[in-house]
Formats: structure tokens, sequence, C-alpha cells
């Protein structure tokens, strides 16, 4: 019954797209066609800008995407460029400790040098101290003298298998019998509470100038002989007192240290 009533409906449908056509083909229709174009004419044009914006705002989308993508790269590379210039420029520095310390162990052939890192500090700002990677399994012993290529360094105070402790010159017990390069005026190096040394018990007589080099003197045989120490700072001079004192300038850097040497063949008299 339903494909009875169906049948009538597209006979009639398919009649009026005919006639439709026929007119067309005629231009009957023609001024109703453009009418229609006129009305719909700003609705074509909405939606062409809306979705032109669509398409720009997908473009500008993936743009976006490509430049963040981009960046990426670049940042990355401009992180491993930084990194290896970084590995290359504490290699640099490395290489130029050991050649500092080989031209030094040149310079002094009466001594037997053994080279050391430093691993550890004492976290006591009182307390100088450094720890190195050699102890009695690679011949140290107690009271060896520690260098580098730019002065004195301390001593050793405690040995280990394969470690030992260094105090530095610049500890409040440490106490170094030195000389003036320039005037002989003789005093003793010790620490100060700020990690810098002085020159004490110069006696009042004795000269001794501001950017004088200071040396051990090798007095009391705890140290050997002619290793700089640092330069004359300051002259502190006292008509009341008995002794002169000297700030001096320490020509190691100790919050620098990395690697040391240890002089093996000198025997200290401990005292």
């Amino acid at each position: 019954m339903a494909r009875l009533r169906s049948e009538p409906l597209a006979f009639v449908l398919t009649l009026c797209a005919a006639l439709l056509l026929f007119l067309h083909q005629l231009n009957v229709l023609k001024p109703a066609e453009d009418f229609g174009m006129l009305m719909l004419a700003p609705a074509q044009d909405f939606l062409s800008a809306v979705f032109s914006g669509i398409d720009r705002q997908f473009a500008g989308f993936r743009d976006a995407q490509d430049w963040r993508q981009r960046y990426e790269e670049r940042q990355a590379l401009i992180d491993q460029l930084l990194v290896e210039n970084t590995r290359l420029r504490e290699k640099e520095a490395e290489n130029a400790t050991l050649r500092e310390l080989l031209s030094f162990k040149q310079a002094n052939p009466t001594y037997n040098f053994l080279a050391a890192e430093v691993t550890g500090r004492d976290p006591n700002p009182l307390l100088r101290f450094i720890l190195i990677d050699r102890g009695s399994s690679d011949g140290l012993a107690r009271a060896m003298p520690v260098v580098t290529a730019r002065g004195l360094v301390g001593q050793v105070i405690e040995v280990y298998p394969h470690s030992a402790k260094v105090m530095l010159i610049t500890d409040l017990a440490s106490s170094v019998n030195a000389l003036s390069q320039e005037t002989r005026a003789a005093g003793v190096i010790q620490g100060d509470v700020n990690g810098g040394l002085v020159m004490r018990f110069i006696a009042q007589g004795e000269k001794i100038d501001k950017a004088n080099v200071v040396l051990t003197s090798g007095l009391g045989g705890r140290f050997p002989k002619a290793l700089v120490i640092g330069q004359v700072q300051d002259v502190r001079q006292r008509d009341v007192e008995l002794y002169q004192e000297a700030e001096i300038r320490p020509s190691v850097n100790f919050n620098a240290l990395d690697t040391v040497l240890v002089i093996t063949n000198f025997t200290p008299e401990e005292k």
C-alpha cells in the first residue's frame, strides 16, 4: 500500500524536475535564478570568509608547530655545543695545570714528586685541610711537603692506605719559617681567621717592603728552602711592639686546587 502511494509522488517529482530543466534550457527561469544568486551572495561571501579564516588558522597552527620544532632542534644543538665547549675548556685547563707541574718538576730535579688529585676539603671554614688520592701504598708519609707549580700548599698530617690529609699553610695551626727574598728579613708564616697569611715575628730592625717575595727559609727543617709562599701586601709596624707583621698574598689559589705534588724524598724534622 505504501509502495502504491509513493509511486505517484515519484512520478510528480520527476515530472517537475524535467519541467524545470526544460525551462532552464529556454532561459525562462534566468530572472528567478539571478535573483536567487543575488540573495545568496552575502551568505556565500560570509561562508567563504569563515572557511578562509579557518584555513589561515590551521596554516598558522602548522607554522607554529614547525617553528617550535625547529626551535627545539636548534636549542638541543646549542646545548650539545655548550657541553662540548665546557668539556674542552676543562680539558684545556687540566692540560695547562699538568704542563705547569711538569715544568716545575723539571726545574727542581733534586726533589722526587708524586702527583695527587684533590678529592675533598674540610667543611669547617676554620679548619683548612684537603684530602688527596695518594696514601701509604704510594709511599706517602706524615710531614711530607705538598706544593704546586706556584708555591707551597701545606704538609701531610695523616696518611691512609690510599689517601692522605694535608694541612694547608692557611690553617690557624700552621707555621712556616720564612724570609723576604729581597731583604732576607725573617719571620714565621701563619694562617689567619680570614683564610689568608700573616708573616709574624719580624724583628723591628729588619727591613721588609710591599711586593717582596716571601720564601721558605728552611729553618727548623720542616720544609725545604726557597719554596715560594707569596708576596707582601702590607706591613704593619708599631714602635711599641717588639715585632713587625706583614700581610702576605698567597701565591697559590687554595680555593682552586685540583692537582698537587708531594715531595717524597725530603725528610722533615718533626717537632
